[in-house]
């Protein structure tokens, strides 16, 4: 981990470093990525079932391709009860979080004109979630719960199986307990194409949510325009930003909360207390020694991770916001007031007893959240993402009268003369 001053070219490095992470940096993938949506695309089926058993192992056919009830009843036995009630209790925190969010149908009427927007969840919607490294039944609850809660009547969710066909038991609970459809047993860039596209056994979705792996990422990519996606997510990444009076066993824990996701995740202390950095520098090496991940944690921490002195509070906060990290932690003397000279950032917590983990699986909102810098212009996952809006217009005869003249003035400014034929017609006789 690297121990720095914080300066201008300390920030341009460090994003120059974190930007290589993104997807879109990994050309070399692209192709072999288009070759496999174009030719799921074309041959549906038989080329989901190929590229699984080339890259799964596994024999999968339309007869299994299906979690069965069945599958799902076994998954309930080889899932200790307690982890159920947690997921359950979860779910609730979820649900009453995103429940806030939901949009209304919205009207406006003065003399014959009524203006509104009409909101309609989207039909059909695609959930992907991995089984390579790791097993995330939370991501399952953070993609599916906002759909429910918007109002999605249909949602699929493809997932890898191993090379018995079987999917882990802890994401079919979550899956059945947030009210999935359909499960899939695929996984891959092959997944991502039969949900945009549609396949003989896989549905066509209107939309794909969920995190993956390059390829995954990549063919999100590719089918944008077709369908619409999420996000094109990048590796994880924690930016704690703090004082002298943090809790240095804290911060080395919260940093190291990220770093084990992968080798490309990235793990930073921004903070004007050198004596602090010092603390959790120790820390973080006691803590690398007997965690199960820690060759994982270690060339993250090698690559992208960062013990960052400032000079200032207003200098720390202005890296913050360079920077815009997915998860950012405010553990100083006065957070809720720090917190208001946050401009970018994925998802904020707020104190010492407001670890990252908090947010990943039980407080409620959401932790799909925008990598890479972009939380400069993206939001977290949320209702709106599984809504559209209809704009509705609506004028009475003299509410249009009165204003159609302006109407003709614009469009012959713009040459576009059918146009104003299209309103002049129901006033001049043409």
């Amino acid at each position: 981990m690297k121990k720095l001053k914080l300066t201008n070219e300390t920030i341009d490095n460090i994003l120059e470093s974190l930007l290589k992470r993104s997807p879109s940096q990994y050309t070399e993938y692209e192709n072999i990525v288009s070759d496999i949506v174009n030719t799921v695309r074309e041959k549906g089926d038989d080329a989901v079932f190929a590229y699984t058993k080339q890259f799964d192992k596994a024999d999968i056919n339309s007869s299994n391709l299906v979690v069965t009830k069945d599958e799902i009843e076994e998954a309930y036995t080889k899932v200790p009860g307690e982890l159920v009630e947690v997921i359950r209790k979860a779910l609730v925190n979820i649900e009453s979080y995103h429940a806030k969010q939901r949009q209304n149908s919205w009207f406006t009427t003065e003399e014959g004109v009524l203006l509104g927007q009409k909101v309609t969840p989207l039909a059909k919607v695609g959930v992907y979630v991995p089984g390579g490294k790791a097993v995330y039944p939370s991501s399952v609850l953070m993609n599916v719960m906002p759909a429910k809660v918007a109002g999605v009547p249909e949602i699929y969710m493809c997932t890898p199986c191993d090379k018995d066909g079987k999917v882990n038991p802890s994401t079919l609970v979550a899956a059945n307990e947030a009210g999935v459809n359909v499960i899939y047993k695929c996984g891959g860039a092959q997944a991502i194409a039969a949900l945009a596209f549609g396949t003989e056994s896989i549905a066509k979705v209107d939309k794909i949510v969920g995190p993956g792996n390059i390829f995954v990422a990549l063919a999100k990519k590719a089918v944008f325009g077709y369908v619409s996606i999420d996000s094109i997510a990048g590796p994880s990444e924690i930016l704690v930003l703090a004082d002298e009076t943090a809790n240095p066993t804290y911060v080395a824990a919260d940093l190291l909360s990220q770093a084990e996701h992968d080798e490309l995740a990235s793990a930073i202390l921004v903070t004007t207390s050198k004596e602090l950095a010092d603390k959790v520098e120790s820390e973080i090496e006691r803590f690398v020694k007997i965690l199960s991940r820690k060759d994982i944690i270690q060339k993250s921490l090698d690559n992208f991770g960062y013990l960052l002195i400032a000079d200032s509070k207003k200098d720390a906060i202005n890296c913050v916001n360079a920077i815009a990290s997915e998860h950012l932690e405010i553990v100083t003397a006065n957070p809720f007031e720090d917190m208001t000279y946050i401009k970018n950032a994925g998802a904020i917590f707020l104190g010492q007893y407001s670890s990252e983990p908090l947010g990943d699986y039980f407080a409620g909102p959401n932790h799909v959240l925008p990598t890479n810098g972009t939380a400069r212009f993206f939001s977290p996952l949320s209702v709106d993402d599984f809504i559209k809006k209809s704009s509705i217009i609506s004028y009475s005869k003299e509410a249009l009268e009165a204003v159609y003249p302006d109407i003709v003035k614009f469009a012959n400014n713009e040459q576009l003369t059918a146009h104003a034929n299209s309103i002049k017609v129901r006033f001049e006789n043409i």
